[in-house]
C-alpha cells in the first residue's frame, strides 16, 4: 500500500469519526429540545401554588414531574383520587423528593457551571429552609412521620444498586436541633450482637419510625446486605436481618416492605418486592413480579406505591402490601411521590 493510499484511508477515517460525533451531537441536542416540549397524549400541566401543609387541599399527590415540557422535573401535585388528571406544578425542580407533616426535602442539581448537588429542606410552602452540599448523585430522600427529621443517600462511587463497585453516604439531619449526621458510618454497629466496623460499610435507604427516634435502613458489607434498625439518640445501628434492601416502614409501625435479591434474576435487575412483619419476622412476596430499584412509598396501612422504568423515564405503580392483587398503573411521567393530607 503506498503512502498516498494509507493517507487517504486516515483521513477518511477521520471525517468519519468527526461526522459521527457531530451527529451524536445533534441528536443529543434535538433530544434535549424535545424534552422541552409536551409530549401528544400527555398529562395537562399548569403553574400554580403547591403547598406540603397537613389537610392543605384534601388528600393529595406532591412527586417530581416526568412528562416531557416546560414543567420536567418539577414538583407537582395531584389529587389522590385523580392521579391521571390535571397537574400543578410548582416552579421547583427536584431530582428526588419527599415530605411529611409539612416539611420536604429535595434533593437538586445546584445551578452552576460545575456539576453538583444539594439537599434543600423545604417548608410547607416549598420556601427553603436550609441547604447542604452533597457529595454525590442524588438517589434516596425520606422525611420521619412527623416532619422533625430528614434523610437523604447520595453515589458517591458507581451509580446503581444492582452490582458491588459503588459507594454510597447517607446523612441524617435533626430540624429539632439542627444537627447534621453528614455520614450514618459515623454510628456505632452491632453485627451479630457485636461490635462491628469495616472499611467497607454502606447504608441506604433510611425509614423513620413515628417516635421520630427509631429508624431502619440498609447496610451493606462483606457482599451482604443487612436489615439494621437505629437509635439516633444513642447513635447505634443493630442487624435485623439479611438480604433486605430499601426498606419502607408502614404508617401503623408493624411491617416494611423492602427490595430482596432473588436468585436466578439477571445481575443488573436482581430484586423483587417483599413485605416483612415484624412481629413475626415472617416475609411475604408482593403480586409485582418485576425488578424495583425504588425505595417505596405507603399510600395507607394497605398499599404501597413504587416507580419502574416508563416511555419518559419512570410510572408509578401501586399493589397490595399483603401479597394479594395485581400491580396497577397509578400514573406515567412520574416520580418520587409523597402522599398528603
Amino acid at each position: 500500500m503506498t503512502v498516498q493510499r494509507r493517507i487517504l484511508i486516515l483521513v477518511c477515517a477521520v471525517v468519519l469519526l468527526a461526522a459521527v460525533g457531530v451527529f451524536a451531537v445533534v441528536r443529543a441536542s434535538s433530544r434535549a429540545d424535545q424534552k422541552d416540549q409536551p409530549q401528544a397524549g400527555g398529562p395537562q400541566i399548569t403553574r400554580g401554588e403547591v403547598s406540603l401543609a397537613p389537610g392543605d387541599g384534601g388528600r393529595r399527590i406532591v412527586f417530581r414531574n416526568m412528562a416531557w415540557g416546560p414543567h420536567r422535573d418539577e414538583l407537582a401535585t395531584v389529587p389522590a383520587d385523580a392521579p391521571a388528571g390535571p397537574r400543578t406544578a410548582s416552579g421547583l425542580s427536584c431530582l428526588r423528593f419527599h415530605s411529611a407533616a409539612g416539611t420536604g426535602i429535595c434533593l437538586q442539581a445546584d445551578k452552576g457551571g460545575v456539576q453538583s448537588y444539594r439537599a434543600v429542606v423545604l417548608d410547607s410552602g416549598l420556601r427553603q429552609v436550609s441547604a447542604h452540599p452533597l457529595a454525590g448523585i442524588p438517589t434516596r430522600a425520606r422525611v420521619s412521620p412527623g416532619g422533625h427529621l430528614v434523610a437523604w443517600t447520595v453515589f458517591v462511587g458507581g451509580d446503581s444498586y444492582a452490582g458491588t463497585d459503588f459507594s454510597t453516604r447517607t446523612s441524617l439531619l435533626d430540624l429539632r436541633t439542627g444537627k447534621l449526621d453528614a455520614s450514618l458510618e459515623d454510628f456505632a454497629i452491632r453485627k451479630d450482637g457485636k461490635a462491628y466496623r469495616n472499611a467497607d460499610v454502606n447504608f441506604w435507604g433510611v425509614t423513620f419510625a413515628a417516635d421520630e427516634r427509631t429508624f431502619y435502613a440498609t447496610l451493606a458489607t462483606g457482599g451482604q446486605t443487612h436489615l439494621v434498625r437505629g437509635d439516633l439518640a444513642e447513635r447505634t445501628v443493630t442487624t435485623l436481618r439479611e438480604n433486605l434492601e430499601c426498606p419502607s416502614l408502614s404508617p401503623d409501625g408493624t411491617r416494611l416492605v423492602f427490595k430482596k435479591r432473588v436468585p436466578g434474576l439477571p445481575a443488573d435487575a436482581p430484586w423483587r418486592l417483599y413485605a416483612l412483619d415484624l412481629a413475626s419476622l415472617q416475609e411475604t412476596p408482593l403480586a409485582e413480579a418485576r425488578s424495583v430499584d425504588d425505595q417505596v412509598v405507603w399510600t395507607d396501612d394497605r398499599t404501597v406505591v413504587y416507580s419502574l422504568p416508563g416511555d419518559f423515564g419512570a410510572d408509578l405503580y401501586r399493589v397490595p402490601a399483603d401479597g394479594s392483587g395485581e400491580p396497577v398503573k397509578l400514573m406515567a411521567s412520574a416520580l418520587a411521590p409523597a402522599f398528603l393530607g
